[in-house]
């Protein structure tokens, strides 16, 4: 379809209007009387066909005999054929809405004005014009949509159904007192009638000139004028009602809304763009690409409002030049070709371009800073004759009357508002800084519905309203990312509904108007402003409030969600008619929710069954048809956005559940997970078939629900707490539930979402919801497709098994601590323990499954602690004096030593895990030295060999040796070092009670008195290392000191008895600081109990500061102080006989005598009863002291 002044410019089908083809076209740029005025068109849809040459009439052609043809539908005509309004026809008054409707891109954004030609016409024309102005304005964003408002049609309708009284009453009692039906011409018929027949004699050819009998001609013209009126008057819908089909696509073309022009013209004039609908006939001329065809009467001259009709025309149609066919009567004289740029300079009809620019900015920064309000119909108004233009806000002045759905604009606005807003979300996801503005457009749809008229806009509109905040990620919104030309009438500051300067405000003088036309928003006081450049401005001072609301955090954004959801739930459900055997339940009232403490709940058995039945629904899905109980037809529309409402509030309330997981609001959350799931199961009961995202959604539910199952375990102290959070409901949650009840119980997930107060129930509970979220993954075949989910489950459902068996483990181990008379193993235990082992055991399996190394290795480690627990219930207690180790305590120790390896192999390197890695090597170590220890204490003599256990023994302390880390740096270094001190000394021990009782073999011996030496002074090395075993290592070095002794005894010559003896005694010199650790600790105890009593604060023995036991000080001390005295005595009187024996050595005289010295002082210490131990102790150091100076000083005489 070739268009206007051969640009080529394609035209799209009328089918394709919501998205139409965008035609380019160069912009002509006229230069019209020396003032350049910018014009340029681009077609953006025609269904003209292409241009035909036009017919050059033949002189004296009689226009007043109709042609055999006239009014036939021509395609060359278009609709200016088939009416005898030819190109002036009358605009529909829904005009601007059908090509708003087909162009909804640019409605909002880039468009300035959507109308008909006409209209713009007859506005450009007001300061040349008396006639009357009446236009329908009306505001969507920044575009202004302009339709005539035929006031004479309104008022004939009026009269006859009653609508519109409020109007006509304003209308006569304000502007015309006297109103009257003015009934048109016969002159203005004829002149009608000649130029259709003239248009009809143009089209080329198939013998269209040729005149009709005059009978014909007759009836044809009587029938004109009333067909037309009928025409009129059937173009006024009655006062909004939503009919069938419109329910059904709020788009529907039978309200009158059609986009019926042949052309629609994107027009930028100067700065202005605008949407232009035409019917206007254009001809190709063979040299001409395209023409306009006009008839005159040669006797009357070309007037200005002509010259401008005529200029505009051709502007607007981007028509190069204008075909003029002068008649006299209706008798054809003669043609004249005008170029377009030339009609403004035409005799008669001289006008300016640019003041006809500047009519039309001044109008338009009128309209744009006086009709502020969206969804609201303006009134653009002036009488017939008068100077002033007058500004009503219908909406306003209907509301203060009568219901606002007397405004035949009402729905078509709200419908466009709705429309535009639809366009922008489904672009919504490349800018998000449109929000604020589809939000806007939602509110003000949403002020002019009537839920009783319109419920599925309503409803989708809050569909959309709670689409627009984004639940995945928090977001901080920030006013500077919205556009800043919001469009609700919060948008506009009230001052800006007036014009900026008071000159400009104007108001009729007393005089001539009535005192009470106060209802005008603005007046221009007089046509001739509007040809002063610029005199009206249009300023938009905008309030951030139409920017997109922030929400301060999570909780307010689902809330704001949720209370749109609800609107749309109450919307649907009002609509769908209630059946008569639906509970009558009422939505003040607050459904109670179940709380069941956990004698009425049934335990673990009844858990499984429900997770069966529920498990059992959703495998069966594909299989049933659900049904709604409030007799929702599915496929209706009710359905469908019930459907979304419901899966947007489950969404909500699984991120306000979530958030108040993280504030560790654990009732809370749990509210909050079992309203998600009500909502869920309520869209399993009306959804058909599942989609793959709701059922992972659903997953994301159990898994949250199962996390918070589990702290709830973990926090029972603060029970009381939960549980009020838990039974608190919102008026909101209750409608929403109220809604829910009519489709289903809602009881599917009544086992996952109760609180318990039973800690295993509750963790059997949260184990049940994971494995849920498990089974849904595996049998909807969506692992493979959410891989992370599927991890992240299987990471739950391992932790939740390590927490139950740890639970069983505990409570086997309370058990055992409670059994003291009966001797064998309970059954209670036994059954714990299985259960604690089988947990465990899945767990590892969950671990293992996902690679997650680190986790299998501490359940593992879990494992072989249980294992360690059955040992210790195996220990005979019949008195420990009879006590043999075993054979089930090894079995038992021997599977922990195993599972403590299978975790370090799980692990394989320390770099893995250090913290994981040094606690399980602990644990081995632990095993091992717990099972040598217990094997060396209560030796199974009955059933081994003492050299057998001696074996197993030093094998398990090495083993135990070889997993106590003693060098590496960590917290539980210290432990480390204890630990090994203590095996060593447990060794050496055993090396030196072996010699005791060891007869015979003299290799053997050797070789223990070598590891006794060994392990002793390896003991001492490590006790040296800390400083808080004092008593361990006074304890070892005197067992040094009596393995001494022992070696003495069976030694012969004095000089080996002699080196013994002060290899002894240089030992004792080594406790020094031993005792110094005593003593310091002593002090600080005598210290502080002097510091209480000063404060007369009586201090009870567990205050005490220091853990040392005074007992064991004591009893080590006279020990200590028994075998120094032997020692010195034996020394003393081993140095008397060598010395009379060989003579005077002078390093062991003075050894003699500090000897004699030292023993001398120690008698009399140890004859003093009254010291303390304070006291006793700083004696033995000051004893040592003089020891160590001497065996120092005989040293170096010895080197």
């Amino acid at each position: 379809m070739a268009e206007l002044c051969g640009l080529g410019a394609a035209a799209s089908l009328r089918g394709d209007a919501e998205e139409p083809k965008q035609v380019t076209a160069e912009g002509s740029v006229l230069f019209l009387g020396g003032n350049e005025v910018k014009s340029s068109a681009v077609v953006k849809y025609s269904s003209a066909p292409p241009q035909a040459a036009f017919a050059w009439l033949q002189e004296k052609t009689d226009l007043k005999l109709p042609p055999a043809n006239w009014l036939r539908e021509s395609a060359k005509l278009g609709p200016a054929g088939t009416t005898v309004l030819g190109n002036n026809k009358k605009s529909t008054p829904f005009s601007s809405f059908g090509m708003a409707y087909d162009f909804i891109d640019s409605i909002g954004n880039d468009v300035d004005v959507v109308s008909d030609s006409e209209n713009i016409k007859k506005l450009l024309k007001i300061p040349y014009s008396k006639s009357h102005v009446s236009m329908a304005v009306h505001r969507i964003g920044r575009t202004l949509l302009l339709d005539e408002l035929d006031i004479q049609e309104l008022f004939m309708r009026s009269s006859q159904t009653g609508d519109w009284t409020w109007l006509k009453e304003f209308y006569q009692r304000l502007i015309d007192q006297k109103w009257q039906r003015k009934k048109k011409s016969k002159e203005h018929w004829y002149q009608k009638a000649i130029l259709s027949k003239f248009l009809y004699y143009s089209i080329n050819g198939d013998g269209a000139a040729q005149p009709v009998p005059s009978s014909s001609k007759q009836h044809q013209e009587g029938a004109v004028p009333g067909e037309s009126d009928e025409a009129g008057r059937a173009s006024w819908p009655a006062p909004f009602e939503m009919p069938s089909s419109l329910s059904e696509d709020p788009g529907a073309s039978n309200q009158g809304l059609k986009n019926d022009f042949v052309r629609n013209i994107l027009w930028t004039f100067e700065d202005i763009h605008m949407l232009v609908g035409s019917n206007m006939p254009i001809f190709g001329g063979g040299r001409y690409p395209a023409v306009s065809l006009r008839l005159r009467d040669n006797n009357k001259p070309i007037n200005v409002l002509t010259g401008i009709d005529y200029w505009l025309d051709n502007l607007i149609c981007n028509v190069p030049e204008l075909v003029m066919c002068f008649h006299v009567n209706g008798i054809v004289q003669k043609y004249e070709m005008i170029k377009t740029e030339d009609i403004p300079n035409l005799e008669n009809s001289n006008f300016s371009t640019k003041v006809i620019k500047d009519i039309a900015q001044n109008i338009l920064s009128f309209l744009k800073s006086n009709c502020t309000k969206e969804g609201h119909t303006y009134w653009l108004f002036k009488a017939s004759g008068s100077d002033i233009v007058k500004l009503y806000d219908l909406t306003t002045l209907c509301e203060e009357t009568e219901d606002k759905y007397q405004n035949p604009f009402t729905m078509p606005v709200a419908i466009l508002l709705y429309k535009v807003a639809c366009n922008m979300m489904l672009k919504k996801n490349q800018n998000k800084k449109h929000y604020g503005t589809i939000r806007t457009l939602l509110l003000n749809c949403l002020k002019l519905l009537d839920n009783g008229r319109h419920p599925q806009i309503i409803a989708s509109a809050n569909y959309m309203l709670s689409e627009l905040f984004q639940l995945d990620e928090p977001k901080k919104e920030d006013n500077t990312d919205f556009p800043i030309n919001g469009n609700s009438d919060e948008s506009y500051s009230e001052e800006e509904e007036e014009m900026p300067d008071s000159d400009e405000n104007g108001s009729y003088s007393n005089s001539s108007d009535p005192p009470d036309d106060n209802k005008a928003v603005a007046i221009i006081k007089s046509v001739g402003e509007l040809s002063v450049p610029e005199k009206y401005k249009s300023v938009h001072r905008i309030r951030p409030s139409c920017a997109f609301p922030v929400c301060h955090g999570t909780e307010e954004r689902c809330r704001l969600v949720l209370s749109y959801v609800l609107e749309g739930l109450k919307s649907v459900d009002s609509s769908v008619k209630k059946e008569s055997d639906l509970p009558a339940a009422d939505p003040s009232t607050p459904i109670p929710l179940k709380y069941e403490d956990e004698s009425t709940s049934g335990g673990p058995e009844c858990l499984e069954k429900q997770m069966a039945l529920f498990l059992d629904k959703m495998g069966s899905f594909q299989k049933d048809k659900h049904s709604s109980q409030s007799g929702m037809i599915p496929g209706s529309w009710q359905y469908k956005m019930k459907l979304q409402l419901i899966l947007k509030s489950s969404k909500a309330y699984y991120v306000l559940s979530d958030a108040a997981m993280i504030l560790q609001k654990y009732g809370r959350a749990l509210r909050y997970i079992k309203l998600a799931l009500q909502c869920h199961d309520t869209y399993c009961c009306l959804s058909a078939s599942m989609l793959p995202e709701v059922l992972v959604f659903l997953c994301q539910c159990l898994t949250l629900c199962g996390d918070i199952q589990l702290m709830l375990a973990q926090n029972a102290n603060n029970r009381a707490a939960y549980l009020e959070e838990y039974n608190y409901q919102t008026k909101e949650d209750q409608e929403i539930l109220h809604s829910l009840h009519r489709e289903s119980s809602c009881q599917v997930f009544a086992w996952a979402t109760d609180l318990s107060t039973d800690l295993e129930c509750q963790l059997s509970v949260s184990c049940k919801c994971y494995e849920a979220a498990y089974e849904i993954l595996l049998f909807s075949n969506l692992k493979k497709q959410n891989p992370e989910q599927h991890i992240q489950v299987l990471k739950r459902m391992g932790n939740i098994r390590n927490e139950i068996g740890v639970f069983y483990m505990n409570q086997a181990a309370a058990v055992q601590t409670e059994r003291v008379v009966s001797k064998n193993v309970s059954t209670t235990e036994q059954q714990l323990w299985k259960k604690s082992f089988s947990c465990f055991e899945k767990g590892i399996q969950n671990f293992e499954s996902i690679d997650d190394a680190t986790n299998a290795a501490l359940l593992l480690c879990n494992t072989g602690r249980l294992m360690r627990i059955c040992a210790q219930a195996h220990c005979a207690t019949e008195g420990d004096f009879k006590r043999e180790f075993s054979p089930e305590e090894a079995l038992y120790y021997n599977k922990a030593i195993d599972y403590y390896l299978k975790a370090l192999r799980s692990l394989g390197k320390r770099e893995m895990h250090p913290a994981v890695w040094d606690s399980v090597n602990w644990e081995l170590s632990t095993t091992y030295f717990t099972m040598a220890t217990l094997q060396q204490d209560y030796a199974p003599l009955s059933r081994k060999a003492q050299e057998q256990i001696e074996k197993e023994v030093s094998e398990a302390m090495m083993k135990s040796l070889k997993y106590c880390d003693v060098d590496t740096v960590s917290p539980r270094q210290p432990l480390c070092q204890y630990r090994a001190a203590t095996i060593h000394h447990r060794l050496a021990s055993m090396y030196h009670s072996c010699l005791r009782n060891q007869v015979g073999d003299e290799h053997l011996r050797k070789q223990h008195r070598v590891l006794a030496d060994l392990h002793y002074s390896k003991a001492v090395r490590l006790f040296q290392l800390l400083k808080d075993a004092p008593c361990e290592l006074l304890r070892v070095q005197l067992e040094r000191v009596a393995f001494a002794e022992f070696q003495m005894a069976s030694q012969n010559s004095s000089a080996g008895k002699l080196k013994t003896l002060f290899g002894a005694l240089d030992i004792m010199a080594k406790t020094k600081c031993a005792f110094q650790l005593i003593r310091k600790e002593l002090a600080a105890e005598s210290e502080q109990i002097s510091k209480d009593e000063s404060s007369a604060e009586s201090i009870s023995p567990n205050e005490s500061s220091t853990a040392l036991n005074k007992e064991e000080v004591m009893k080590l001390l006279s020990i200590f102080e028994s075998r120094m005295s032997f020692l010195l005595l034996q020394s003393i009187k081993l140095l008397t006989s060598t010395k009379k024996k060989i003579g005077g050595i002078n390093e062991e005289e003075v050894a003699l005598k500090t000897n004699k010295q030292v023993y001398s002082l120690l008698l009399r210490a140890t004859a003093n009863k009254s010291m303390t131990l304070l006291e006793r102790i700083e004696v033995i150091l000051n004893l040592l002291e003089q020891l160590s100076q001497n065996s120092e000083a005989s040293n170096g005489g010895t080197q």
